[in-house]
């Protein structure tokens, strides 16, 4: 079975940098599948536009636009488009850039689709620094870095701990539920107090639950917004936001600038 070595992607490479040990690319996908195959580091993919579906020998698993899926480098996959056109931003780690950072090894196992919105936004700013790519990037890109590793070694620890068998349909009603969310809402959908998940959801989704909320909502505007074909308005309504000037305010809150500035900024990159 053919194993990628460092940088090496099925597609055609846009652009690339690399900062000490770690290894940003982004790439056009072209082929409509490609072969089983191994990695020689492990690697995140952002999957930027288009549809994707990562297959491995436990699961088939499917990747839209805005979706981050881990891939370690013992398991072995093949990637297939299921649209016309897919790009993708990749986070390659070499090993020896975790171990002098102190970073276990076996921070993350497997083949994986991570939905914590945390780690989204953080995904999203290295995406931003990497199209940005200025004097102060290669300073924000470590930063960055190391945040993505505590959030994820954070998501590991919680992951570990006995948590109510109510925490995971939480999580799926806030990633999927299109409705007007409240904590009644969720009470009547899960059969649990309102006082009970506002009291237990903080600590198991590592921040309260209407910071989940919107920075869920923030994960879901970044494709959407690389994407020219839908005005501020239309994506404002669809992340359910109740009007524009909100959804300018949590965004800013998370980006330090306006939707509009942040589109304006990726397009003329």
């Amino acid at each position: 079975m053919k194993i990628l070595t460092k940088g090496k992607y099925y597609g055609s490479r846009n652009s690339e940098k690399s900062f000490n040990g770690v290894l940003l690319s982004q790439y056009q996908y072209t082929a409509d599948r490609t072969d089983w195959h191994y990695h020689e580091n492990p690697y995140f993919m952002y999957v930027l536009q288009g549809n994707m579906m990562d297959s491995n020998k436990k699961i088939q698993t499917l990747c839209p636009s805005g979706s981050l899926i881990f891939n370690n480098w013992q398991e072995s996959h093949y990637g297939s488009k299921h649209s016309d056109n897919a790009s993708g931003f990749h986070l390659e780690f070499e090993k020896n850039w975790l171990e002098k950072n102190n970073i276990p090894l076996n921070l993350l196992e497997g083949s994986q689709l991570i939905q914590n919105p945390k780690i989204h936004l953080l995904f999203a700013k290295l995406y931003f620094e990497f199209i940005l790519s200025d004097d102060y990037s290669e300073v924000s890109v470590e930063i960055l870095l190391l945040q993505i590793c505590e959030a994820l070694n954070n998501l590991k620890t919680n992951d570990s701990q006995k948590i109510p068998i109510w925490i995971e349909d939480l999580k799926e009603l806030l990633h999927y539920d299109t409705s007007n969310l409240s904590l009644q809402y969720l009470s009547n959908q899960l059969g649990v107090h309102p006082v009970h998940i506002s009291r237990a959801a903080p600590k198991h989704l590592s921040m309260s639950l209407g910071e989940y909320i919107r920075q869920h909502k923030i994960k879901k505007a970044i494709p959407l917004l690389l994407d020219s074909s839908s005005s501020l308005t239309e994506i404002t309504y669809k992340l359910g936001f109740s009007d524009q000037s909100h959804f300018n305010r949590v965004f800013k809150s998370n980006f330090n600038m306006n939707p509009s500035s942040y589109r304006k900024k990726m397009k003329l990159d």
